[in-house]
């Protein structure tokens, strides 16, 4: 039941991504002027920032920006990982001990603060469309390292199979064994990596957003949204009152937890 009701969220907040276009009162640059700050109404019904730009319409472009890139990062970062997982159980001897030392390092690094000082290094003053493809490409080039040690350990007891080894055997190459007999056979867990990252990488964009590093102004997404809270709610009292100014808290947390629910290991049994 949980599970169905976790599917029914995303189906309802992908499609609504989807549909910002023509589902959003207003452009989400447009500025209304005279209203800024604007509470609820039947003109706005999650208000206006202090721009007076139309708090729902942006949520929903918002949404539509973290939710269709974030699985394009991840895809992004499951081909690297199987490339250099493939790579590491087909190695031996000194590459394989390279590419296992290449793992731990990078996932003894702390991922957050390595892909915050990678994005401070880069322009800042690009499009918005280009830190778009900037944000997502740096998220899933930098988080290849754990798919990659999972693809490893799973390439490697494929390998280990009776059918692999006599064409192994039989003289056929390493590289076109793993590509017909290995790669069709990871698929459970290519699929299991690749959903298991969408939440971290929205996560991610999420963090990178508030500190003013991931989608540039105007486009919205999840993470410019909750920097747009800062300094507008302050104290329980005036979140009460404000608590409109939440909903992209809401739907952030709301849908990583149902994409959790769907895809995380201990419900997949």
């Amino acid at each position: 039941m949980i599970r169905a009701l976790c599917a029914v969220f995303l189906a309802a907040v992908f499609l609504s991504a989807l549909g910002a276009p023509l589902l959003a009162p207003s452009s989400y640059a447009r500025q209304f002027r005279d209203s800024p700050n604007a509470a609820p109404s039947r003109t706005f019904r999650l208000g206006t920032d202090e721009l007076g730009r139309d708090r729902l319409s942006r949520l929903l472009y918002g949404s539509r920006t973290s939710l269709l890139l974030a699985p394009a990062a991840a895809a992004l970062a499951v081909a690297v990982a199987t490339a250099a997982g493939g790579a590491a159980a087909l190695a031996r001897g000194v590459p394989e001990m390279a590419f296992l030392g290449a793992f731990d390092l990078t996932m003894s690094l702390p991922w957050m603060f390595l892909l915050l000082t990678v994005r401070a290094l880069l322009p800042l003053d690009v499009s918005p469309a280009a830190s778009v493809c900037l944000t997502f490409a740096l998220l899933g080039i930098l988080g290849w390292a754990g798919p990659a040690r999972v693809i490893r350990t799973a390439a490697r007891e494929i390998l280990s199979a009776d059918y692999v080894l006599a064409a192994l055997s039989r003289g056929l190459p390493r590289t076109r064994v793993l590509l017909v007999h290995v790669l069709p056979n990871l698929k459970p867990v290519l699929s299991a990596q690749f959903w298991t990252s969408i939440p971290v990488f929205i996560l991610a964009e999420a963090n990178l957003g508030m500190l003013g590093l991931g989608v540039a102004e105007p486009l919205p997404s999840w993470g410019s949204l909750l920097r747009d809270l800062e300094g507008q709610v302050t104290g329980s009292a005036n979140l009460l009152a404000h608590c409109w100014l939440l909903a992209p808290v809401a739907l952030l947390l709301m849908t990583v937890l149902a994409v959790h629910v769907l895809f995380g290991p201990e419900y997949s049994q």
